[in-house]
């Protein structure tokens, strides 16, 4: 799975999530919405929403927020109707991407994505073109503070997740998609701080991308994605070297 996590890393460097922090509430707010309407807004029993509402509130997004976009999906407020979809493309050097997206007009989407890739070089692609290439996964983040590495080895066998990692900045757990929550729910009980929990798409090979101009329009392409209002989540199959991404995020 090398390079599954760049995209977060090249966040971090640059800061990033802090400047955008108006357009990831509304992320989360559409994503609680939806969770909230697909399976009740009890967090007890809605998993979708509690992982939802663990990653909005770990980036502090208020409370009063969240109830708001918990109401929305219940019915107890007026809100839009939101599709789920999956968009496909491709980055220069021939990296592969798939752009999470909820929006209630799918023409006005595509037109913005389309735009987006043919400014940065890249080109929006036919369904099926690249999904072969990731894999759909749940992944948990949890703090080094929140556990010892043999005591969450021991958390994580129990559980039924797949496999974990210790980064520089916490654990990372994967799961089956139809795991994670049931996973999520076993670190409640033992007690175990979880930072983020959430479904992905994983890479099962990478590209390495070494010229600089190249990874600098990847960058560039995955940023402005990240800025269309309808884009919840960007992933991508690209490898570029931390030596690089350090120095184009200077």
């Amino acid at each position: 799975m090398s390079g599954h996590n760049k995209w977060s890393k090249v966040k971090r460097l640059k800061g990033a999530l802090d400047a955008k922090r108006g357009n990831l509430f509304s992320r989360f707010s559409r994503e609680i919405t939806v969770a909230a309407k697909m399976g009740g807004g009890d967090m007890d029993t809605n998993f979708r929403l509690r992982g939802a509402v663990q990653m909005a509130r770990a980036q502090n997004m208020p409370n009063d927020t969240i109830d708001r976009a918990i109401k929305k999906g219940t019915g107890e407020l007026e809100s839009q109707a939101y599709d789920e979809l999956v968009y496909e493309g491709y980055a220069p050097g021939g990296v592969a991407m798939l752009i999470e997206a909820m929006t209630d007009n799918r023409n006005r989407t595509a037109a913005d994505l389309r735009s987006i890739f043919s400014k940065f070089h890249g080109n929006l692609a036919t369904s099926g073109s690249v999904a072969y290439l990731f894999h759909k996964k749940g992944q948990i983040t949890v703090p080094l503070s929140a556990i010892g590495e043999e005591a969450l080895l021991e958390l994580v066998l129990d559980a039924g997740a797949e496999e974990f990692s210790t980064e520089s900045d916490g654990y990372l757990i994967t799961t089956a998609p139809d795991r994670l929550y049931a996973v999520g729910e076993a670190f409640r009980k033992a007690g175990v701080a979880v930072e983020s929990m959430k479904l992905t798409y994983l890479p099962e090979t990478s590209v390495p991308v070494t010229a600089e101009a190249t990874a600098s329009q990847v960058l560039h392409l995955c940023d402005a994605l990240e800025e269309c209002d309808d884009v919840q989540s960007v992933h991508s199959n690209f490898d570029i070297s931390d030596a690089l991404l350090t120095r184009l995020s200077e």
